[in-house]
């Protein structure tokens, strides 16, 4: 690993340890009175000490480790939130550690393509040229808080498995893991062999191994998958809670309506014959290809 990537990932690392005690200090100062509330607004304290820093950077990737990062320190908290809970449950352990494998997968696979912070996302390139407001406030608003908002709705499942219900684990927790479980190996296989393909790729080449011959976004059908699995562990945990469904609701709008359109216009564009390949493979939804 060269010495700017080294340097980028400190800086980083320093920053989301500056975001954590942030967080810590404004949990102290709100008490534990309200685990949901207290969670809420600490992590919008982290994620506007991040802003600043992507600021000061002038580089708005800062924040794209956030997504994976936050969520195991969510389900930890929370998890110690139980009233009258003693050591930590079966369901607790089993939801945290699958927390904890998608949450190292996913930063390690963003750590390892990551150049550093030379380098901004596409998309947030973008938006600084193409945007009619400051940037300032669209990294704010749609880059930061968005998904930080999106990522706590998404978590309201995991509060219901980890912080509400206390049911005995049953069919649907069964259920839960293999959805949730398959997801975050559906996420990985396919990051695997979309990283393969990259290094040996030509230009404009459009990958269609493996996964990637039957759908052409199934890393984020696995992510997706990962959020409404931690939801069926919710509704195990405590059925009154189904309504925390607009979680992984949010979540696969955001893919199915912003990540995959804007996607597929960014490969049309870059990638003769990729417009074909559209109609071809579907998005989302596994066809067998073709011999």
């Amino acid at each position: 690993m060269d010495s700017e990537r080294v340097r980028s990932f400190g800086i980083v690392g320093a920053v989301y340890v500056v975001a954590l005690g942030a967080a810590i200090a404004t949990g102290a100062l709100l008490g534990s009175h309200s685990p949901l509330l207290t969670v809420l607004v600490a992590d919008l304290v982290a994620t506007l000490v991040v802003f600043g820093f992507s600021m000061a950077f002038a580089n708005s990737s800062m924040y794209d480790a956030y997504w994976s990062v936050v969520p195991p320190v969510i389900g930890l908290y929370w998890a110690s939130a139980l009233p009258g809970s003693e050591g930590i449950s079966a369901r607790q352990a089993l939801v945290l550690l699958l927390v904890f494998a998608w949450g190292i997968r996913l930063t390690l696979n963003w750590a390892r393509s990551w150049p550093g912070l030379h380098h901004e996302d596409w998309r947030y390139v973008e938006l600084r040229e193409n945007t009619n407001a400051p940037y300032w406030l669209v990294s704010l608003t749609g880059i930061h808080y968005f998904p930080t908002l999106q990522v706590f709705l998404a978590c309201l499942p995991l509060y219901a498995a980890l912080a509400v219900g206390t049911r005995p684990l049953g069919a649907l927790d069964a259920l839960a893991v293999g959805v949730t479980g398959g997801a975050i190996a559906l996420e990985t296989i396919a990051d695997e062999q979309l990283r393969r393909f990259n290094l040996a790729k030509q230009s404009g080449e459009i990958c269609t191994r493996g996964f990637w011959a039957w759908m052409r976004h199934p890393n984020y059908l696995g992510e997706m998958g990962f959020w409404w699995g931690l939801w069926l562990f919710g509704l195990a945990a405590a059925p009154d809670w189904y309504w925390s469904a607009i979680g992984p609701i949010a979540i696969t709008a955001m893919f199915v309506f912003a990540s995959i359109p804007m996607l597929d216009r960014r490969n049309v564009a870059r990638r003769p014959g990729y417009a074909e390949f559209m109609k071809r493979v579907p998005a989302l939804i596994p066809r067998r290809p073709p011999r």
